[in-house]
């Protein structure tokens, strides 16, 4: 599991038979699977931040600016 810091959303991307599923991670209660958002299969792990910061631009805040690997 890979855990990234979303512009202040905790959330985590696993791969599951040859799939990357995308999940969020509150501080309180259970991690949620988000369906909304397809990762390709094909990314590599070094792509998915790039990806996840493409995808979320738009939570992107003077205190956030990017996406990290946590």
């Amino acid at each position: 599991m890979i855990k990234f810091n979303v512009f202040g959303r905790t959330m985590s991307v696993l791969k599951i038979n040859n799939e990357w599923q995308l999940f969020n991670e509150p501080d309180i209660g259970i991690r949620s699977r988000v369906y909304d958002v397809v990762i390709p299969a094909e990314l590599s792990e070094e792509e998915l931040l790039i990806y996840l910061d493409d995808i979320y631009h738009e939570l992107a805040t003077e205190k956030r600016p990017s996406v990290i690997r946590q």
